[in-house]
């Protein structure tokens, strides 16, 4: 059990049958009346964020999510599947458990599966990955002093700001966390 005084981000937890993870909090005391706990809280099932106010002596069970590092194989379809490192079993997830994610992850690559009670819900990429650009505008030559950004799509089908310097066949780094560009490989 855990109380909600306790709650710290990142902290997962069970409620009304469902399960959360603290995403921001803060611990609040007024002058007048009982202290309390604001939090944000995301449903890690269906992905819904949510604004909750907490006493600080309320306790819920703890919920223990198992994390585990798997390669990324195919698609086929609407399913993605992944590999377990250790046991090569493979595991299909649907496109909405890896929604989010897929966009920064190519073929042989690894990711981090988040389960709980044995089912995978959530599937995160590395937090920096380089892939290659393959469409965007082409750059002019002295259009570096502006600091101006173009759009340009890397190897996965994702749509990245990159500066203006950057032509296709480039390999970039990108910050998965933010989605942002952040250097020239």
């Amino acid at each position: 059990m855990i109380s909600a005084g306790d709650f710290r981000k990142g902290v997962t937890f069970e409620m009304d049958g469902e399960i959360y993870t603290v995403i921001d909090f803060q611990h609040v005391k007024p002058g007048k009346g009982a202290a309390f706990v604001r939090t944000k809280i995301k449903n890690i099932k269906t992905g819904t964020t949510i604004e909750k106010s907490f006493n600080p002596n309320d306790k819920y069970p703890k919920a223990h999510i198992e994390t585990k590092e798997m390669q990324y194989l195919y698609n086929d379809g609407d399913l993605y599947y992944f590999m377990d490192l250790e046991t090569y079993e493979q595991i299909p997830l649907n496109k909405d458990q890896v929604e989010g994610a897929i966009k920064y992850i190519k073929e042989n690559m690894n990711a981090t599966i988040k389960f709980y009670n044995g089912e995978a819900f959530s599937v995160d990429p590395p937090n920096f990955v380089e892939l290659e650009v393959v469409q965007t505008e082409p750059g002019f030559k002295g259009d570096t002093a502006t600091g101006a950004n173009k759009p340009a799509v890397v190897e996965t089908g994702a749509t990245i700001n990159v500066p203006l310097f950057v032509n296709i066949g480039d390999v970039i780094r990108i910050d998965t966390r933010t989605g942002e560009y952040m250097e020239r490989v």
